[in-house]
């Protein structure tokens, strides 16, 4: 018997790009498209009781940018899983978007040819974002101050898992690459939120490159 399909929304203004992604979704058994919105407030208001599993999300959107719509939805609803899917690729927009509660970030022009593999990887614990993203954060990354880590007392292991997280990297990968067991990964990770003071990935990685 076949698992139930996973709950999804859209929030974009763009009405082509909204069909687009509503056929290439509907056309997919794994995921059940429950509604497309052109604007934040509408959508908001249609989740304020109940919500979707993953939310994509615009970050143009008429009235209420999407990073506010993100920030208020995660209020409501802590545990649903937003990508954002824009055509922004600055790293204010991008570290907002995290900082409001994004799990991943994927560029229009990357979509719709990696969304279905971008949300794949956000039902497995990842954090999808487009190559170009994933560099900015990366670079972001690699100019953080060493000692600045250091008063967190991770270790060795901790920091090396970390930095993984920051490269978007699943929980099967990061347990390959380092030559560990997933369940390992997991006590890591459980460990690393305790430390950071977080509940999740993206509060880690957002904190880890001096996010709030």
């Amino acid at each position: 018997m076949s698992e139930p399909a996973h709950t999804i929304a859209l929030v974009e203004d763009d009405m082509l790009l909204r069909e687009t992604l509503a056929d290439l979704l509907s056309s997919s058994p794994q995921w059940k498209l429950v509604a497309a919105y052109p604007a934040a407030e509408p959508a908001l208001a249609a989740m304020k009781e109940s919500c979707p599993e993953v939310v994509l999300m615009d970050i143009q959107l008429p009235g209420m940018s999407g990073i506010e719509c993100v920030a208020k939805l995660k209020e409501m609803h802590p545990e649903v899983q937003v990508l954002m899917v824009t055509v922004y690729d600055n790293n204010d927009r991008i570290y907002d978007a995290l900082a409001a509660g994004a799990s991943g970030y994927l560029l229009k022009r990357d979509a719709p040819a990696k969304l279905l593999e971008c949300l794949e990887d956000l039902l497995q614990g990842g954090s999808p974002m487009s190559s170009a993203i994933a560099r900015k954060v990366v670079q972001h990354f690699q100019k953080t101050p060493p000692a600045k880590n250091e008063d967190h007392n991770l270790t060795p292991r901790e920091k090396q898992i970390l930095e993984l997280l920051v490269k978007g990297g699943l929980y099967k990968e990061i347990a390959w690459d380092l030559g560990i067991g997933v369940e390992t990964v997991r006590t890591h990770l459980h460990n690393i939120y305790a430390k950071l003071h977080v509940r999740t990935r993206t509060e880690a990685v957002v904190k880890y490159l001096g996010g709030k």
